[in-house]
């Protein structure tokens, strides 16, 4: 995360957004000589109702205190949707906000209970997309769901993890739009810091859609993957708040062949779990809990 970055969060989003907004939409020819891929400050102020000059210190950090009637015309002219918008609004409402302390990410005891409970696979996961608890069926899917794991991290330099993700490129833009989302205005994070100069350093990928600014929220779905063993599944995704972590639910359709493939892995995961500990039970016997240091 460079020091413009965070020092300037209106300015890097502004410049961002305003680089991957072409003229055509807005009705303006593009010509023959244009020296910038989206649109010229000068365009984005007229369209906004504002002064080129205004605008300019906006994206320089030299104004940050806009109206919201200002904002709610940069954002209509960026094209923004509601929750792109709601990210650019919070850039400058929660200015001056103190350094906040955040607690360290722990996963309540209820939470392992239900995990060892469910028949889907299940895990808890924090702010930064790092795997603090996960049951047993969630590691038979994949075994970058252990506690420890980074989800992002995985995703972007584990080729195991990409070849899972049947549609990588998206799940890849999804992600890093989610964790923008996630970060927000908390950019001195240490856990945010560490993993965006690791990423930035890592791939080449990220960095380039880092750098868009996108702002996508990761929520319910549905999506396919390729496991090793079973094949192709097809799994429905739903994430749980619980304070600030996230409780994350994969199951298939009832009766689907996705269903059917599930069960044979969650066999074949009881198995070698019972042969690994000859029979032995814990108290929490499908559940695994960590921190988030990656592997």
């Amino acid at each position: 995360m460079s020091d413009d970055d965070r020092a300037n969060l209106l300015g890097s989003y502004l410049r961002a957004r305003r680089a991957l907004v072409t003229p055509e939409r807005a009705g303006i020819p593009s010509g023959a000589h244009r020296r910038v891929p989206g649109r010229r400050r000068e365009e984005v102020a007229l369209l906004a109702g504002i002064s080129a000059d205004y605008y300019l210190r906006l994206e320089r950090g030299r104004d940050n205190n806009p109206s919201l009637q200002v904002l709610e015309s940069l954002a209509r002219v960026l094209r923004l949707d509601e929750v792109e918008q709601e990210y650019l609004l919070g850039l400058t409402a929660a200015r001056p906000r103190p350094q906040r302390r955040r607690k360290p990410e722990r996963v309540p005891a209820r939470l392992h209970q239900l995990l060892a409970s469910v028949r889907i696979p299940a895990f808890v996961e924090g702010r930064a997309f790092d795997v603090l608890a996960s049951n047993q069926l969630a590691v038979a899917l994949s075994p970058r769901l252990q506690p420890g794991y980074n989800r992002l991290r995985s995703l972007l330099l584990d080729p195991e993890e990409q070849a899972f993700q049947q549609d990588w490129t998206r799940s890849a833009e999804g992600f890093i739009a989610a964790f923008r989302k996630s970060v927000g205005d908390d950019v001195n994070n240490p856990r945010f810091v560490e993993l965006v100069g690791e990423l930035a350093l890592s791939s080449e990928r990220f960095r380039a859609l880092w750098a868009r600014h996108d702002i996508r929220g990761l929520d319910g779905g549905t999506t396919t993957v390729n496991h090793p063993v079973v094949g192709e599944l097809r799994l429905h995704r739903d994430k749980l708040p619980v304070g600030e972590l996230l409780l994350v639910l994969y199951y298939p359709d009832q009766s689907s062949e996705s269903d059917e493939k599930l069960r044979v892995l969650a066999s074949l995961a009881q198995t070698a779990h019972t042969e690994m500990h000859d029979g032995s039970h814990t108290a929490e016997p499908n559940s695994h809990s960590g921190h988030h240091s990656d592997h």
